[in-house]
Formats: structure tokens, sequence, C-alpha cells
């Protein structure tokens, strides 16, 4: 890989394996797996075979458990509207956090829109949801809780076996977005006791456009996407079959490597945390000590821009991330550290590297090297720096 890719939040290249699994459902296999002729027979059993794989990765009880979806955002937008509607003559109050993925977030949004009543959980300073907060905001018209395995933006993981548990007490369904720790950590929807799990392929080495959602049997569902019968009728649309295998392909090598995997990039992670507070001036790191992915760090450099850094890395070939990649562009800070009483101006200088199966400790020293000219060069510039705003 020509430069050094320091992203894997926000997607990660496709492994060749999984590409090989994927090229005879674009040729030899191509037909529409659910037509009833022998070329669909061809398709259908490796589609159903990858269904299988990966209810029996995520935990399900069966294969029809798993429904495949365009994609993580597609995955949590019928998880948490599907439900909603399913269950919109029982109660129409949804509880969520403030520190979502905002496939979660903009579906609540919409939903309060449309007469639904949302609540927002706020973090502590380090990002998690305690279960006792939830507990204090479920109501007797509850039907849904979304709340993230792992948030995208700082790492944090969060208490999902236990919130789910308080869910679970009160007869709420649970969805959990496990897109950044599936395949990463071993998710297992029967352990952590959700209702819901979705997963997205192209964040552990599969391809875009394809994605997940664990849904427990007796869970009702309203689909979002309309027209035909695929998915059990949860999900119309004709089959993504080289995704969907391609898909568990990846789940399963994913899971084979993640332990060894977790080791390494910790090592990495908590090198690049020692290079990066060794740096002149003051930093700010939002990732907790405790309880975080192992390819994620977030820090925050007071006086800088973090778009300015990131692209000052770029020109040295160097790709890191400012937030999530879905909300690219926006000039508001990030709504994770915000959540977390991350001051404005603080959170305007975040930075978030996050490592993956390409990355070296040659890579992590590289990024020691070049990040002391470019911070010092930036602040000496920055009006923010130059305004005496805060340094952390």
């Amino acid at each position: 890989m020509e430069g050094i890719y320091l992203d894997y939040n926000s997607t990660t290249p496709t492994d060749p394996e999984v590409v090989e699994a994927m090229r005879p459902l674009f040729t030899e296999n191509f037909a529409n797996p659910y037509n009833l002729h022998t070329f669909g027979l061809r398709a259908y059993k490796p589609v159903e075979a990858a269904r299988a794989k990966v209810a029996e990765l995520l935990g399900a009880a069966s294969p029809e458990e798993i429904v495949f979806t365009g994609g993580g955002s597609e995955a949590d937008n019928l998880a948490v509207k599907g439900v909603a509607y399913a269950l919109r003559e029982r109660g129409r109050h949804v509880v969520t956090s403030a520190v979502e993925h905002p496939a979660v977030l903009v579906a609540c949004e919409w939903l309060a829109a449309e007469g639904w009543d949302v609540t927002f959980l706020a973090p502590d300073a380090e990002g998690w949801i305690a279960p006792a907060q939830l507990e204090a905001a479920l109501r007797d018209d509850t039907v849904l809780v979304s709340i993230m395995h792992a948030n995208n933006e700082v790492g944090t993981i969060e208490p999902v076996a236990e919130l789910a548990a308080a869910a679970r007490a009160r007869g709420v369904l649970f969805h959990t977005d496990a897109v950044q720790t599936a395949g990463k950590l071993p998710v297992n929807a029967a352990e952590l006791g959700v209702d819901l799990l979705s997963i997205s392929a192209h964040k552990f080495y599969g391809p875009k456009g394809v994605g997940a959602l664990y849904v427990r049997e007796g869970v009702a569902l309203v689909p979002v996407i309309h027209g035909g019968h695929q998915e059990e009728g949860r999900r119309a649309g004709t089959h993504n079959s080289p995704g969907m295998v391609g898909l568990a392909k990846a789940l399963e090598l994913a899971r084979a490597r993640c332990e060894e995997e977790n080791e390494r990039l910790g090592r990495l992670r908590d090198r690049l945390k020692e290079l990066i507070l060794a740096l002149p001036g003051e930093v700010v790191v939002m990732t907790p000590s405790r309880n975080a992915m192992s390819n994620t760090l977030n820090v925050c450099f007071p006086g800088i821009e973090g778009e300015a850094l990131m692209l000052a890395l770029d020109i040295e070939g160097i790709a890191v991330g400012t937030g999530s990649a879905c909300a690219t562009g926006s000039d508001e800070p990030s709504h994770v550290l915000a959540a977390m009483g991350c001051p404005p101006e603080l959170a305007r200088g975040a930075l978030r590297f996050s490592l993956g199966a390409y990355t070296r400790a040659e890579d992590i020293e590289r990024v020691g090297d070049v990040l002391p000219a470019i911070v010092e060069r930036l602040r000496a510039v920055s009006p923010a720096s130059a305004q005496g705003l805060p340094r952390g």
C-alpha cells in the first residue's frame, strides 16, 4: 500500500481472499438467487451458506435472523424505523445516545419529526452511557433503545450487555450498532443480549455496499425499502450476491485474526499516543485509556484546526480522519466530542487516528517524525492560537 493509511474506522481495503470468494458470483454464479431455474440455484446456495456463516459468527439462533442490507446505515435505519413503526400502537418513545453514528441519530431525529418522542442520553466525559441513566429514561411507552457497541470517533466501548439487560427488564427492545466492533471484537448477539445488531462489511476488509442486521426471532419490523419479498419481506431488492458472500468471508477471516490483531494494534496505538503526548505544547487525548477499541486514538490539538492538520499530514502521505466520514464537510465540531463536554474551540482541533491490517511500526514512527514540525507551524499561524483559546 502506497503511503500511510490511518483511517481504517472510515473504511478498509478489501481482503484479497474476500475478492476471490466473491469472484464466482460475478461470473458463473451470477443469476438472481431466488429464480427457480438451475442458474438461480447455483447462486442461491452460496448466498444462503453466507447467511448461515454470518449467523454462526454473530451468535444468531438461526440463519433466518440475518437480514442482508445495503450497508450499516441501512441496517441502522431498518432497525430504528422498522421497530418504531411496527410497535407504534404500543408506544412512541425511543431512547438513544447523543454519541451515535449519524445513521442512528438522524433516523431518530426523523422519528421525532414524525411524532415520536426521542430521549438522547448524554455520555460522561469519556463517552460512556451508564445503565442507571438508561433505567431512568425508560418509560411505559418506550419501545426501543439504540446504543452503539463502540464509538467510531473516540473508540469508547459501551457496556451494551448491561444496557440491554436494563431494557429487557422493562420489556423494551434493544438495538446496537456494531459496525465498528464486528470483526474486531468477538461480537455475539446472544451474549450481548440484544434484539437487533447492525454490521457493515467494508469496516472489516469486506466489500462496500453490503451490511447485515441481526433480528432476533419474534421481533417485528416494518420494512423501509419496499418492492419485493426478499429477506422474508424485510428488505426488498435483488440480492447483492457477491457482496453477501464477501461479507461472510470477510467476517470469518477478521474473527479468526481479531485477538492477535487487537494485541498488535494496541501496542502500535499506545506508541502513537506516546509520541503525540511528547509533542511541544498541550494535547488532549479523547479516547479513554480503558474499555476502548485498540485501533483508535482521538486527539485534540488546541490552537489548530483539525482539518488543516489532516491536510498537512496528507501532503506527507499520511491519511487520517477528523471524525465520522459520514459527517465530512460539516463546519460544526464533532457531535460526539460536544456530547462528551469538549468545548467547540478544542473539538475543532480533533484528529482521529485509526489503525488496521496494513499499519506497521515504521508507519507510527513516521507520524512521530513529521508531526512536531507540522503542529508547530500550524499553531504559529492559527487564529485560535493568536486569540489565546484554551490549550487543554
